[in-house]
């Protein structure tokens, strides 16, 4: 979720970010996110464009009509039932248009400072690779990791295993070889490796 931190670490901006960075590249979401910050970078100056103009502003992203109809939705219940301002609770986050578990804990946790664990492919794939958790889904990862893991570490964990899996620990054929954690991890699930 690296794009998403480059945009700003205001929860608003973050939340938009984050929205816009499902099943899109990084450096889509991060020119998408500047072109739409620059019409609307409020709740209110958001919630005042149509649906077309965000549409507009953040095409070539994945499902750009459909993040565009979120958005504006994000941004009038921000309005309506917010004051204009990104909520610090996750039940609240979660009952906005498009807001998943994974967009409401990476606003909690970089937006908000609140210890929240954002389980991605990455943070799934390498924590079960690792044998830190043994769990089928996103959901259950999350809530073995808060087991597992000491909650300082609940924030940063998602850009530390997001970086490695890029880079290293890859879903097919990771680079095993010279790996810092090689002799540490038990390669759940690896059938070949580099």
């Amino acid at each position: 979720m690296t794009e998403v931190q480059d945009a700003t670490s205001s929860p608003f901006h973050l939340l938009v970010s984050c929205v816009i960075s499902l099943r899109t590249k990084d450096a889509v979401t991060h020119e998408a996110s500047a072109r739409l910050f620059a019409l609307a970078g409020s709740p209110a100056s958001l919630a005042e464009l149509d649906e077309a103009s965000i549409a507009e502003a953040i095409y070539p992203a994945g499902f750009y009509r459909t993040k565009a109809g979120q958005l504006r939705r994000i941004a009038a219940t921000l309005m309506a039932d917010h004051e204009g301002e990104v909520p610090a609770d996750r039940e609240a986050l979660l009952a906005l248009p498009g807001v998943g578990r994974k967009t409401a804990n990476l606003v909690l946790g970089l937006g908000f400072g609140v210890p929240a664990i954002c389980v991605d492919t990455h943070v799934h794939r390498i924590s079960n690779r690792l044998g830190l958790v043994a769990t089928s889904s996103p959901a259950d990862t999350e809530s073995a990791l808060s087991a597992v893991l000491p909650e300082e570490l609940w924030i940063e964990i998602n850009d530390l295993l997001v970086t490695f899996g890029q880079n290293r620990c890859h879903p097919t054929s990771p680079r095993c070889t010279g790996c810092p954690l090689d002799e540490l991890c038990p390669r759940n699930g690896v059938t070949r490796h580099r």
